[in-house]
């Protein structure tokens, strides 16, 4: 076990951040309703994100209502808002769409954000933005969602420091080391796991592991992040998301294993089948990129799906390491919990392979979160939670193409511009 506390980067949260939780702690604590409806993400980091901030506001005397959203898609916004009087409280997205909400908000409902992706302010008193991008931490490298929910939990009730291990398991589960070690604040909340007995930090080959310990005995918190990313990723459409949600708090079941099991055989045969296609000739190039399209194929996954495929194959032998990774996958028009809603779009994810990511790292590629957003912005398309090295968003059917060539544009006009 290390002893060492070792941080690599920033060793405090940065004061006018916690500040900021200390005001909208104080007008959540003077609101009028006691119910609180949370939305969250569906990858491992959201799950934890969700299950911390559940735990936080129940001990608080709140009465929560949870919704996972693969995202906050506008369509589903704008009917939240119509609400008056109520607290909305978004973790793991929505960071970036600030203005957004305090445009459909107009003063209306108590809203908290807890994001870690790139973000911009509120218009709105009455939204708080709290992702710490905006108070100078990179949700790439410093800091999770789940780090960020733990931390808001703690200036809740320090009692919330108990969950510093679901923090760590999510800042694991988003792979954003530095070194192959969790830095800042993501290290801080893993290093209180690790005081706390709940946490084991082993040297590795390549940096660190991190090893929970489990109703079950130790189990390496990337593994517990894997089986937490098949139930609420691939398991969206079949209630994966409260299932992993429950194994966050009160630890696996019978009903998660069998479903976990069932789940991942269903991706590996869908991935294996979308890997021949590649192969065979169904990925496309432009100059800078490469891009495919699975279509309804991976029907029933959520389209959380789309972004694990991409993970999966971004370093094989078969892809071009200097060219951008992007795959589209067909958005259904229902969000369970929330019914149906027309959609009508498909998402993108991009990864990108190891050589481009160093390239990103040292400046001499433009990263994701700025190639990505300002494309389908382009589009009238969607963006929310981007990152330099992974991002997501969503356009109209029929798109595809456009989108990527205006990528294309912004990318021949970054190289050819100074500094490019």
């Amino acid at each position: 076990m290390e002893s060492s506390s070792r941080t690599n980067g920033p060793t405090a949260m940065i004061e006018p951040w916690v500040e900021a939780v200390e005001v909208a702690i104080g007008e959540l604590r003077a609101w009028p309703k006691n119910e609180i409806h949370i939305f969250h993400h569906n990858d491992a980091d959201g799950l934890c994100s969700g299950a911390i901030l559940t735990r936080a506001f129940e001990r608080d005397g709140y009465r929560v209502h949870r919704l996972c959203l693969e995202k906050p898609y506008p369509e589903v916004l704008e009917r939240l808002f119509e609400e008056d009087g109520q607290i909305f409280v978004f973790a793991d997205f929505a960071g970036r769409i600030a203005p957004m909400l305090s445009g459909l908000n107009r003063g209306r409902n108590l809203t908290l954000i807890l994001d870690h992706h790139a973000a911009r302010e509120a218009t709105d008193p009455r939204v708080h933005n709290l992702d710490p991008d905006l108070f100078g931490l990179k949700g790439d490298r410093d800091i999770s969602a789940s780090t960020t929910c733990y931390l808001f939990a703690g200036s809740l009730d320090p009692a919330n420091r108990d969950m510093a291990d679901l923090a760590a398991l999510g800042a694991v589960g988003d792979e954003f080391f530095v070194e192959g070690r969790l830095v800042s604040e993501n290290r801080a909340a893993a290093m209180e796991a690790v005081r706390q007995g709940r946490l084991e930090i082993q040297e590795a080959e390549r940096g660190e592991r991190y090893i929970l310990r489990t109703s079950r005995g130790e189990l390496p918190c990337d593994r517990f992040a894997a089986y937490l990313d098949v139930l609420g990723g691939v398991g969206y459409y079949r209630g994966g998301p409260e299932v992993a949600v429950r194994v966050c708090l009160d630890g696996f079941s019978e009903e998660s294993d069998r479903m976990a099991g069932e789940l991942e055989a269903t991706r590996t045969r869908a991935f294996e089948s979308e890997i021949a296609r590649l192969k065979a000739g169904a990925l496309r190039y432009s100059p800078h990129i490469q891009w495919f399209h699975v279509e309804n194929r991976f029907s029933p996954m959520g389209v959380k799906t789309i972004g694990a495929f991409c993970d999966a194959i971004k370093n094989a032998d078969w892809i071009d390491p200097g060219r951008y990774v992007a795959g589209f996958q067909a958005i259904p028009d229902e969000i369970p919990g929330f019914g149906p809603v027309a959609l009508d779009q498909v998402k993108i994810s991009m990864r990108v392979p190891a050589y481009l990511e160093g390239e990103i790292r040292r400046e001499r590629a433009m990263g994701l979160d700025r190639l990505l957003p300002d494309a389908t912005d382009r589009l009238g398309g969607f963006s929310d939670a981007c990152h330099s090295l992974t991002a997501a968003t969503t356009v109209a059917k029929g798109k595809e193409e456009s989108l990527i060539e205006e990528m294309e544009r912004i990318l021949e006009t970054h190289s050819s511009s100074p500094g490019g």
